[in-house]
């Protein structure tokens, strides 16, 4: 294994650890995010450190800051409110392709996802089910088999995940996420479409939720 090939290697595991870390909450947003204090951290140089920073800027995760550091991106309503659009349109179109081109393999691992988020619900495991949730729309977008879209759907896939885990109420989406399956499994496009526009404006009103309770709690 070359030098180049180790350093790759080092970065994508650090991108990973640092984007869970931010997706979770670990790294709250406005925290910095200094490339000396993270090569010690995980005992590497500070060029693979530099890379995974890149990775999650390209993600819309992070922001660099010139001549100082990187910090973990807070997200406007602007932001969101552009993030809510695009999911309007592209997730509707993702899960009635999926339902159109449904595949029993693909059907199964689905289910594993849904079961896997419904019991972080129950148990109060709110970071293995938002993970689980966002599994869950990954899985959808190949079942949908469309490579642009995946493509597209790639590109907002860091910003989909934080959006999921803006949620309170897991219980909730979780069962909208079984009546999304249902219609998958039927393969029901119109009704899977119907649903995931639903679902998108409930992410939305839960987040908007979410942010009044906040503020009214720092009054």
């Amino acid at each position: 294994m070359t030098s180049t090939d180790v350093r790759q290697l080092e970065s994508t595991r650090i991108a990973a650890w640092l984007r869970d870390a931010i997706l979770d909450g670990v790294r709250a947003p406005g925290s910095r995010l200094i490339e000396r204090d993270l090569a010690s951290e995980f005992g590497v140089s500070r060029v693979p450190v530099r890379d995974a920073l890149k990775v999650l800027v390209a993600e819309g995760l992070v922001e660099l800051r010139p001549h100082t550091w990187a910090v973990v991106r807070e997200f406007t309503e602007a932001d969101l409110a552009d993030l809510d659009e695009v999911r309007a349109v592209l997730e509707p179109l993702t899960f009635r392709l999926a339902a159109e081109r449904r595949r029993q393999d693909g059907l199964g691992r689905l289910q594993e996802s849904l079961e896997a988020e419904q019991s972080g619900a129950r148990d109060g495991d709110g970071i293995g089910s938002r993970r689980a949730a966002a599994d869950f729309h990954e899985i959808v977008t190949e079942l949908a088999e469309n490579r642009l879209l995946s493509d597209m759907m790639k590109g907002i896939r860091s910003r989909l995940r934080w959006a999921l885990s803006q949620h309170d109420d897991l219980q909730h989406i979780s069962e909208e996420h079984v009546a999304l399956f249902e219609a998958i499994r039927a393969g029901d496009g119109e009704r899977a479409a119907d649903l995931a526009a639903a679902h998108v404006d409930t992410s939305r009103r839960a987040r908007v939720a979410r942010v009044q309770g906040l503020r009214a709690g720092d009054r």
